[in-house]
């Protein structure tokens, strides 16, 4: 005979499933552009929308979130700035490496907001300060590159860890 506990049997193939499926659904970074919001969880997710491409118009969105002006962050890109201009106005859609960069630095100003305990004006102002652990580099002066992008994260989590060296 059957215990009542023997019914409510742990299943772990239903447990993974569950937890997959609420994986999947979880939402941890997103940028609105325009009408259109573009939201992922995971690499994989990043990836598909490198693929996809994002608009031109993302660079501002990602202008505003650093509070620094288009022109400052075309050159983060290699833009000039009637070509942006152009692109934006018909709707084209950045390079994958561009767009990789808009979600990689999406996912970083989002992580340093949360390190400076929300005060987006602070971490605002250290994105614009010489920074020792930086080499002296200001923050947002890395942009350009994946590579930079990971440094400068890698001094937030030091920040956030007590760790200044």
């Amino acid at each position: 005979m059957k215990s009542s506990s023997a019914d409510k049997s742990f299943n772990v193939k239903k447990s993974v499933a569950r937890a997959r499926t609420q994986h999947a659904r979880t939402v941890r970074w997103s940028i609105k552009v325009g009408t259109k919001e573009y939201a992922w969880a995971n690499t994989g997710d990043r990836i598909a929308l490198i693929r996809k491409k994002l608009p031109y118009a993302s660079i501002d969105v990602i202008s505003k979130r650093v509070n620094s002006p288009v022109k400052r962050l075309l050159n983060v890109f290699g833009l000039p700035q009637t070509t942006y201009n152009k692109k934006k106005k018909d709707n084209d859609l950045l390079s994958g490496r561009d767009s990789e960069l808009i979600l990689l630095l999406t996912e970083l100003l989002d992580f340093g907001v949360e390190v400076f305990d929300d005060e987006k004006d602070k971490f605002q102002r250290w994105l614009k300060k010489p920074n020792i652990s930086l080499g002296g580099a200001t923050p947002e002066s890395l942009f350009d590159s994946v590579t930079g992008i990971q440094e400068v994260r890698n001094s937030l989590n030091r920040m956030e860890y007590g760790n200044m060296a």
